[in-house]
């Protein structure tokens, strides 16, 4: 690697401001600190940077004695994704849950106990909320963190969310535009193609992105996806005819675009993580994540070196990246202003104060249950069927309704099941125990299916809890769906199991 600008000079500076990189440990190496110092301007927090509430504190804290201005942001979502919890589960169910209830008064006092949390703890800039509209049940990387399959609910829980976040000081990253929902393909693995011409496109995908203009989101992130209708060759993240022709000219956004991490292979396996940060700040982008999985300096450097080549031949104009860079100073200001002020204006909700179980009371009111059957009486036996996580989720964060059971019925036991899995040994494992048997997005994955048909013909009375999108028809002697796998939602689905649930 050979470093080819000075790292005191304008444009350098520039090329540092737009990258939000990650790292790894729970400590800011030294590499980082010295780069805020000559410019960096954000940095990207992940799973394997947080221990605890305190520690994160600390970090943040240590983060800012180089620049109190600096932007750290993380991907917390709440429900299936998160950050804060990784290692439990999270505290909050998630955007299907949320959109289920359709109370957008509780998405906002949901997103604002969130974001209270979040700067409590120094994180100002949120990847959140997810304003896909989940229009293919088969999508692989949305499903759960979506809103709903319909593009007016998504709108107005997508303002809400906004709204509730940014009211606790934190900036909303709503994404991804123009609308990641009806993929087949994650944009992790490979380019996802989206096929619908612009009336489609306008009547679905861009609703909720609308809506979160209006209600005026502090950032956008962009999507790996390709759509024809829009620009037939580059992706989403790399088009100016859909981040400066659609984005910025059409809908007249005017703040911080970033783009969805460049290492992702829908970017890296087609034009490269350092080709494609140049095309995404040409075509509009003002902030590049990377660091989810490239998570060193040497990346920091390339993307850098990259983007002042591309300057210095003529590749990127020079004020494109300066706008950028002023675009990330800008959000920088606002969110340093927040802090100052204990923001907690317009959007703040009321009945979620400081501490307060929200999300349980949130995933309480998300519960669907479909039959009857008696409380289980004795430790059931907890079957859970368990499918590959995808990126976004990883498979660090525990879910399920096993523990959560366990705490209320002690003497309960799990077993874990993959595409492998035997209904014989199910049952044999399970003896005379009353079978709870979990599933995930059952309607995608035909072993599930199978495996559920084996179960139910042998003991009828086992009850099926749905934790993924509730796609496939409801069955068992009772059926719950809890519109998402966090923590909660396992809690939610365990006080419905058992004799006296508390009261919401």
């Amino acid at each position: 690697m050979t470093t080819i600008a000075r790292s005191t000079d304008t444009l350098t500076r520039d090329a540092l401001t737009v990258l939000q990189p990650g790292f790894v440990g729970t400590t800011a190496p030294d590499w980082l600190l010295r780069r805020i110092g000559e410019g960096l301007t954000s940095v990207g927090l992940f799973g394997r940077n947080i221990a605890t509430a305190d520690q994160l504190a600390s970090l943040t804290a240590q983060l800012r004695s180089e620049r109190d201005d600096v932007l750290v942001a993380i991907d917390e979502e709440g429900g299936d994704v998160t950050r804060l919890e990784v290692r439990t589960g999270s505290s909050f169910p998630g955007n299907l849950a949320l959109g289920s209830v359709d109370d957008t008064d509780l998405t906002r006092a949901v997103a604002h106990e969130l974001g209270r949390r979040l700067a409590a703890c120094g994180v100002d800039l949120n990847w959140a909320p997810s304003a896909d509209v989940n229009s293919n049940p088969d999508n692989p990387v949305i499903g759960v963190r979506s809103f709903g399959a319909d593009p007016q609910l998504v709108a107005r829980h997508t303002a809400a969310y906004i709204e509730g976040l940014q009211s606790a000081g934190v900036a909303a990253c709503t994404k991804h535009f123009p609308g990641h929902g009806d993929t087949a393909v994650d944009s992790h693995h490979a380019l996802p193609r989206i096929d619908v011409d612009l009336d489609t496109l306008h009547a679905r995908e861009l609703v909720p992105f609308r809506a979160a203009i209006a209600a005026g989101s502090k950032s956008v992130m962009s999507a790996h996806i390709l759509l024809p209708a829009l620009d037939p060759t580059r992706p989403a993240t790399l088009s100016p005819r859909v981040l400066t022709g659609l984005l910025r000219e059409e809908l007249g956004y005017d703040g911080l675009i970033v783009t969805d991490a460049v290492e992702m292979q829908a970017i890296a396996s087609t034009y490269g993580i350092e080709r494609g940060s140049v095309l995404a700040i040409a075509a509009g982008a003002d902030a590049l994540c990377v660091g989810g999985g490239l998570a060193d300096e040497d990346t920091v450097l390339r993307l850098r070196d990259a983007l002042v080549a591309a300057v210095r031949a003529g590749e990127l104009p020079e004020s494109r990246l300066a706008d950028a860079a002023a675009r990330v100073r800008a959000l920088a200001s606002w969110t340093r202003q927040a802090r100052g002020s204990g923001v907690a204006g317009p959007g703040a909700a009321e009945g979620a104060a400081p501490g307060s179980d929200i999300g349980l009371v949130a995933a309480r009111r998300a519960l669907r249950v479909t039959g009857s059957a008696a409380p289980l009486s004795s430790p059931p036996y907890v079957a859970s069927f368990t499918p590959v996580a995808n990126i976004a989720v990883g498979d660090e964060t525990p879910w399920g309704v096993g523990a959560e059971l366990s705490a209320l019925l002690p003497g309960t036991v799990t077993g874990t099941y993959g595409p492998a899995a035997d209904p014989a040994a199910v049952l044999a494992a399970a003896g005379p125990r009353r079978i709870v048997a979990v599933v995930r997005d059952e309607h995608r994955h035909p072993w599930m299916s199978s495996a559920l048909d084996a179960l139910l013909a042998a003991r009828p009375d086992t009850v099926v809890i749905e934790m993924g999108v509730p796609q496939a028809a409801a069955r068992g002697s009772a059926h719950l769906a809890t519109h998402g796998a966090a923590r909660v939602c396992g809690r939610a689905a365990a006080e419905a199991l058992t004799p006296t649930p508390p009261l919401p």
